[in-house]
């Protein structure tokens, strides 16, 4: 995706009152184009195989059949990285966790603003964390509460985190950095270990925090 190549979205949302709204908003801003809709979240992982979005903006809560968190799990686990934005009104420690532990790159809530929302979106298709205020300060407060002292990171376990940061999946960093995706994964459960986090989205939180990504 190049800076004049419009971001292709899908929306998945079990109200089509809500995708209707989500789609006229959408037609307002340049840059981005909602390719598809579903109102399942098998719909939704069928629908990302087949038209491969750049985003899907996923409700966690969608009635009937797997929910948003198992649908965000299907569909990043797929080769051809496309990323999840969860939309939705559920804002627990539970549920944050369990989107982002899923592979959801952002969480944003329904409460947004429209140019928070489009921001996001644009952030979500870079790779980049986009994370709601509210849940954003929840996030790193736990953070703070549960991580253990960190570990220096060696020179090799910040190339790594600075390419995590870049949105690039472990294939993606194995070439950039000519080495092996084993040796990636290996690295990245140590700088898990060090930043007392279990995500990449908490990788990147604390190392933003921590001021340990190359300006």
């Amino acid at each position: 995706m190049t800076a004049t190549t419009p971001v292709r979205l899908l929306l998945c949302d079990d109200h089509a009152v809500v995708r209707a709204g989500l789609r006229a908003l959408f037609a307002s801003e340049p840059g981005i184009e909602v390719v598809g809709e579903a109102g399942t979240g098998e719909e939704a992982v069928a629908t990302a195989a087949k038209l491969r979005p750049d985003v899907v903006l996923m409700d966690l809560q969608l009635g009937p059949g797997i929910g948003g968190v198992e649908a965000t799990r299907r569909i990043t686990a797929e080769p051809g990285g496309v990323r999840v934005l969860v939309l939705t009104t559920y804002d627990t420690d539970a549920d944050v966790t369990r989107a982002l532990e899923a592979g959801a790159t952002g969480y944003l809530l329904k409460a947004e603003r429209p140019e928070e929302l489009f921001a996001a979106v644009r952030a979500a298709a870079q790779g980049r964390t986009a994370l709601s205020p509210p849940v954003a300060g929840r996030v790193m407060a736990r953070l703070r509460g549960a991580r253990p002292a960190t570990g220096t990171l060696t020179d090799r376990e910040r190339d790594i985190l600075g390419q995590l940061a870049r949105g690039l999946g472990n294939r993606d960093i194995a070439r950039a950095l000519f080495i092996s995706e084993a040796t990636v994964k290996t690295h990245l459960g140590r700088i898990y270990a060090k930043l007392g986090v279990d995500t990449r989205a908490g990788a990147v939180a604390v190392a933003k925090e921590q001021r340990l990504l190359p300006e």
